[in-house]
């Protein structure tokens, strides 16, 4: 029979209130609930001028993102918009899908592992930057709008 004394006893029986040790990464689908949360969040207006938008949740971009966009790895993307700005939609073109905007999974999980935010308060940023570019904004755009709000 092994001795235990109190310190090993109580770390034994750390706090398990959380049940980390039984939780599973988010799911594809928990991701997009958070990505819904955060849009239901924005103000109505904002919504609203946002138009028909749909959001979509993957794990990964597509090899052809990866290599369109010169990306070293598939880790280093968080989010896409894809289709055509607000300000380009007054002539539809033919077979033209509604825009969307890309979540990926693993890489927000990835980010979100390396730093000290909540993943919603992450979702939700990732989400409005490429809300951003739906609206005709530059990575550079957003950066200084950043700005003045810090």
């Amino acid at each position: 029979m092994v001795r235990r004394d109190r310190k090993e006893t109580a770390m034994g029986q750390l706090d398990q209130r959380n049940g980390w040790s039984r939780r599973l990464a988010p799911s594809l689908e928990e991701i997009e609930a958070l990505a819904l949360e955060a849009y239901a969040q924005l103000p109505a207006e904002f919504r609203a001028l946002s138009g028909e938008i749909r959001f979509h949740v993957a794990d990964f971009p597509t090899d052809d993102v990866v290599e369109e966009m010169s990306l070293e790895s598939p880790f280093d993307i968080l989010g896409l918009f894809e289709g055509r700005p607000i300000g380009a939609l007054d002539t539809p073109q033919t077979g033209e899908f509604p825009n969307r905007i890309l979540l990926y999974r693993r890489p927000i999980l990835d980010y979100w592992a390396e730093h000290e935010e909540s993943l919603g308060t992450l979702v939700a940023h990732v989400l409005i930057h490429e809300i951003g570019h739906h609206f005709g904004l530059s990575d550079a755009d957003m950066e200084a709008l950043e700005d003045q709000t810090d």
